[in-house]
């Protein structure tokens, strides 16, 4: 799948005047009246996000995940429409704060067998993930904040599509999202007759529908020079929520020798996130990540990797036999 980057002022400007959104000049206001510098990639990243164009993780930075995300939303002709406000407010809860949280979550994968569960590390880091958001821009949106139950923040105005609890082995209730544009559409119905298709030159994720049109795209890392991506057609064989990972160093070119088989617990830091998509290929699979700021910028053991809640959402769109393409 080939995709002009458009990066210009002029593209930025058809992307949000094409969703029903305004281009702030200068500064725009913050919920609560507020005022804030302007954010036009943070702009762009959320409105793109909003229209099922993952930039990846919104970051209010330009990059090549969002100008993929562009181009891709222009060649489609704003297929979805969902616009809505940049920033809304979001009010901490209790339950948000209850945890369970992770101390640390150590790089050795043997040492992340002994733990009981791979959480997130903090209130910070969980919330990122509920708005698409990376822990630095939640500060820069809040500056004064501490992040505790009660109090109410800037956040960016996603629209939530697929999401299960981070603990469901704990009471914490499932965390709350943005709430949805008017008239926004609920999360899709697995259907057969989606395909994925997963471009390696392009380092994306589509889902088209039955006539070949594109119902979301997202940034993934895929394959390196040691483990490819194995191009192919193949299929969804099983979607596995909140995966532990079994973990296997004779699968892994650059294992420590010293390491044996191990069952990784879950959790969104599991090395394969909060969601596992099988496919026919033996080994390999479609999953989430414990570090999102990097999909898009990083090699992979071959599988294919997606931030968190866009790999949720794709697992939402499949079902067994869905035909998944991995292409040049």
């Amino acid at each position: 799948m080939t995709r002009t980057l458009l990066t210009t002022t002029a593209a930025v400007a058809t992307l949000i005047a094409s969703i029903g959104a305004q281009q702030p000049s200068g500064r725009q206001t913050r919920p609560g009246g507020d005022a804030a510098p302007a954010h036009p990639a943070l702009d762009q990243q959320v409105q793109l996000d909003r229209a099922g164009f993952s930039p990846g993780e919104i970051d209010g930075k330009a990059g090549r995940n969002t100008a993929q995300a562009l181009a891709a939303f222009t060649k489609a002709g704003n297929p979805s429409g969902q616009a809505g406000e940049t920033l809304t407010t979001y009010q901490i809860t209790a339950e948000d704060v209850a945890g369970p949280f992770s101390e640390s979550i150590p790089a050795d994968l043997m040492e992340q067998s002994k733990l009981p569960a791979l959480n997130y590390t903090s209130v910070l880091e969980a919330i990122g993930e509920q708005f698409h958001s990376s822990p630095a821009l939640l500060q820069q949106l809040n500056p004064s904040a501490r992040f505790v139950a009660g109090e109410t923040i800037t956040v960016p105005n996603i629209v939530k599509r697929a999401w299960i609890e981070p603990a469901a082995d704990s009471a914490a209730a499932k965390p709350a999202a943005a709430a949805p544009a008017p008239g926004a559409k609920p999360p899709a119905a697995p259907q057969p007759t989606v395909t994925v298709v997963v471009s390696k030159s392009a380092s994306t994720l589509t889902v088209l529908d039955e006539k070949g049109s594109v119902i979301f795209q997202a940034p993934v890392t895929s394959g390196s020079e040691h483990d490819p991506l194995p191009l192919g057609k193949w299929a969804v064989t099983a979607v596995s929520r909140r995966p532990s990972f079994h973990y296997n160093p004779d699968l892994f070119w650059d294992a420590n020798p010293t390491h044996a088989k191990a069952k990784i617990p879950p959790g969104p830091n599991n090395p394969v996130g909060l969601v596992w998509i099988d496919i026919t290929r033996e080994h390999y699979g479609i999953h989430g990540t414990p570090e999102p700021g990097k999909i898009g910028h990083t090699e992979s053991h071959g599988c294919v990797r997606l931030t968190n809640w866009d790999a949720l959402h794709v697992a939402s769109l499949v079902r067994k036999g869905t035909t998944v393409l991995f292409e040049k």
